[in-house]
């Protein structure tokens, strides 16, 4: 062991003269723990929340979407052939979009309606994991049954059996001038995936019943996959966009809900950025308390000096001090930080029974208990910025210390 390595250590076990720079030091590991925890735990959660939103917005929508120009798309079922000789994709189903007016009584609801085959449908959507009421084999073509989000249901007054009326947009040309089409469907299912656009916003139907509600003969309005990998959706999509030739393009996913994905990668930035400053502030003691022991050692490193040490080596053994500090908050935080977002669903209720609270309302969060999913890239960045940003305090305090005169700092000893 060198004598630098061996004098530092000492120094970071050794009493000070003054008990203020043991307290500013125990100040500054506790500082980088508390900082290290927070920030591993602020991270998983948020990787929790993402991850939970992921998943309900693709319960309802698929991994990719193929359609063609002018919104219709009548070889369908060379399009659903060609995708599936990919080999990411595992299932595929064609589908009629379009929008309409639900109306029971005096309530009225815009809604986006989706034609599906209801068995193709369970492959490339977790809907029917989604169902309050009903199953999605209760849409039968010719029945003209729909299923509505539990908001919509809610919104309308309806539940399963109850009828109510869909207003086409397409209207019908009579002597009397353009007429509103109007189509009486029946509730067939209720289904509920705690995401608003879609609980109060979508309404499913038979495909065959779309097709004749929206007038598009034998054509639909595209094919939704499923991909065994969802973050290669958009190669998939360009591939297959590639295989079928000009007038086709796919849609995925991250693009359709490009701006609350990245609404979501910015506030994790922020966050990382704002519970950082712990960290700074652990850091700024550091700084203090070497800047103490340098003062409190002067005599040490003039007698060091004397023995031959170079300013070099008086550098090395403060920065051992300083890096030593910087270790043990960041081990310290390390074990917090992974034990708090591992057990979070844990911690959490249990504070709520103590305080009498809820820190997440169902009515509003739609979200009953605080996810929350540890990441090995968040762990290992936090850990070496927490690291490096200690080791940079430590700069300045060693090399004030190796500017110590001898001759100054033994004058009154």
């Amino acid at each position: 062991m060198s004598y630098e390595l061996f004098i530092g250590l000492r120094y970071t076990r050794s009493r000070q003269r003054t008990r203020v720079i043991s307290f500013i030091s125990a100040v500054s590991v506790v500082c980088i723990a508390l900082g290290m925890t927070a920030l591993i735990t602020v991270l998983s959660v948020m990787n929790g929340f993402q991850r939970e939103i992921r998943s309900r917005i693709l319960s309802v929508a698929s991994h990719v979407q193929v359609s063609a120009a002018g919104g219709k798309l009548a070889d369908w079922r060379r399009v659903e052939e060609v995708a599936r000789r990919n080999p990411q994709v595992v299932a595929a189903a064609p589908y009629v979009t379009g929008q309409g007016l639900l109306t029971n009584g005096p309530s009225v609801r815009g809604v986006f309606v989706r034609g599906v085959l209801p068995q193709e449908e369970e492959r490339v959507a977790e809907l029917g994991a989604h169902m309050r009421h009903g199953n999605l084999s209760d849409l039968k073509p010719g029945d003209y049954g729909v299923i509505l989000g539990r908001e919509l249901a809610f919104a309308l007054g309806v539940s399963p059996g109850d009828r109510v009326v869909m207003v086409a947009p397409q209207g019908q040309v009579t002597p009397a001038g353009v007429l509103p089409r109007l189509r009486q469907l029946t509730v067939v299912g209720i289904f509920q995936v705690d995401h608003y656009e879609y609980d109060s916003g979508l309404a499913l139907m038979h495909i065959e019943d779309a097709q004749r509600l929206f007038r598009f003969d034998s054509a639909v309005s595209g094919v939704r996959l499923r991909l065994k990998d969802l973050f290669e959706a958009r190669a998939v999509g360009a591939e297959i966009t590639r295989a079928l030739g000009p007038g086709y393009f796919a849609t995925d996913w991250s693009r359709l809900n490009a701006t609350f994905f990245r609404a979501v990668e910015i506030e994790k930035r922020m966050m990382f950025l704002i519970v950082l400053l712990i960290i700074v502030v652990a850091a700024f003691n550091i700084v203090s308390s070497l800047m103490m022991a340098v003062k409190d050692k002067n005599a040490d490193i003039a007698i060091l000096r004397t023995l031959g040490a170079s300013p070099g080596a008086i550098t090395r053994v403060f920065l051992i001090q300083g890096t030593m500090i910087g270790l043990f908050g960041t081990a310290l935080g390390l074990a917090g930080g992974v034990s708090l977002a591992l057990n979070v669903e844990t911690v959490v209720p249990f504070l709520e029974s103590v305080l009498g609270f809820k820190f997440l309302s169902k009515d509003v969060y739609q979200i009953a208990e605080l996810p929350s999913e540890l990441r090995l890239p968040d762990v290992v960045a936090t850990a070496t910025v927490s690291f490096l940003m200690t080791l940079a305090a430590t700069i300045y305090p060693s090399w004030r210390a190796a500017k110590v005169n001898p001759a100054d700092a033994l004058r009154y000893e």
